[in-house]
């Protein structure tokens, strides 16, 4: 959403009130179920995201253009299809060709294709659907959707609470494309990632660690608020099963990049022990984090977190960052730009020419032509 004040025009101000998570742009007629509202009164949904083992799984061009064929043969075994169908399935026909799910209009919303009902399809329908009330469960209550979540409780089954649309200081809260990518990446590369001890610099969810859980032998899923490190210790209850056969396990715990040390009051939700503390400086070997870098000032905390970390390591480590390049249009440049991916390469180039005895930093592209394990959009700006 855009606010521009009249008495401005001048000089406009735009606001960014909500952002739209990946899950929501890539599945927006995908059924989401809300199963409570959190501790600030967003609705929270619950996701199911199946790994793919075999990547021949992966919708193709036969399987979209089937479907197509599937509905046009529903419509014309009822009524007759009216002009505004025939060209919705035309368009449907020449999207779909070019790999796009989701028919849009011309403002970009969802445009649904339905055929025109008789009367009595409608009075069929009344007669046999039941009145629904709306139900939102809070945390500890029994689950209305137990019976789904245990037809889905298998082990390429990954379950993620989330939230779709959030003020930009609550986007740990919605699931994004790189945390897709670099969980692909893990499940491509096991063997790497086997018994070895990981942190993860703002998890959100937890999605990534949770994946990495499946392999590693422990990680440390970091983040900072609450009611956000609540929502993302549920969606490691919600895995728990992935991880069993490996014996791997998740800890989430408080990491604020503002902060120089480690919250270790006892009385304090999600703080660490000194046992934890010293785990992680002796035994970790991979940092990870995923679509972190959209802000200026908090790229500059998380490299200072990054640096003071690795400093007090026990054992060279990897860090892999995967990040997606966001275009937008500044009134600043009159063009569309991409300051927090500028701001980060050369965070990047600042921290590999750091001099310093005891530190140094290499760093490396990863070409991105490894199997896709999630079913997501791979867009060139990843």
């Amino acid at each position: 959403m855009v606010d521009v004040t009249e008495k401005e025009m001048d000089n406009c101000t735009f606001k960014s009130d909500t952002v739209l998570s990946d899950v929501h742009l890539h599945c927006p007629n995908k059924r989401h179920l809300m199963v409570r509202l959190n501790a600030v009164g967003q609705p929270v949904f619950l996701s199911y995201f199946k790994i793919l083992w075999n990547t021949e799984d992966l919708p193709s061009e036969k399987h979209v253009t089937e479907a197509v064929t599937e509905r046009e043969h529903q419509y014309r075994s009822g009524d007759e299809l009216c002009d505004q169908d025939r060209n919705n399935l035309k368009k449907e026909r020449e999207l779909n060709s070019e790999g796009v799910e989701a028919l849009l209009d011309d403002d970009g919303d969802l445009d649904v294709v339905r055929r025109p009902r008789r009367a009595s399809d409608l009075e069929a329908e009344d007669l046999s659907r039941d009145k629904v009330y709306p139900v939102i469960l809070m945390k500890g209550k029994d689950n209305a959707f137990e019976d789904e979540e245990q037809e889905c409780a298998c082990s390429d089954v990954v379950k993620i609470e989330h939230t779709m649309a959030t003020p930009l200081e609550d986007v740990g809260k919605q699931v994004w494309r790189a945390a897709f990518l670099l969980a692909d990446y893990i499940l491509f590369k096991r063997d790497t990632f086997r018994c070895c001890s990981v942190l993860e610099l703002g998890g959100g969810t937890g999605i990534t660690s949770i994946i990495m859980g499946t392999v590693a032998k422990r990680v440390y899923c970091t983040d900072v608020g609450e009611d956000l490190l609540a929502m993302c210790e549920q969606n490691v209850a919600l895995n728990k099963h992935l991880m069993e056969p490996g014996r791997g396990e998740v800890k989430v715990k408080e990491l604020d990049w503002l902060k120089d040390e480690f919250c270790t009051d006892p009385e304090a939700p999600y703080s660490w022990s000194e046992e934890e503390i010293a785990d992680l400086h002796d035994h970790c070997t991979v940092i990870m984090a995923a679509d972190v870098f959209y802000d200026d000032d908090l790229t500059d905390a998380l490299f200072r977190t990054l640096y003071r970390i690795t400093h007090n390591l026990g054992h060279s480590c990897t860090v892999y960052l995967a990040l997606e390049k966001r275009l937008n249009f500044t009134l600043r440049h009159m063009d569309v730009t991409c300051e927090a991916y500028s701001h980060f390469r050369n965070t990047i180039n600042d921290l590999e020419n750091l001099q310093d005895r005891k530190m140094k930093y290499t760093v490396e592209p990863i070409k991105l032509d490894f199997c896709q394990f999630l079913v997501y959009e791979r867009i060139e700006q990843l």
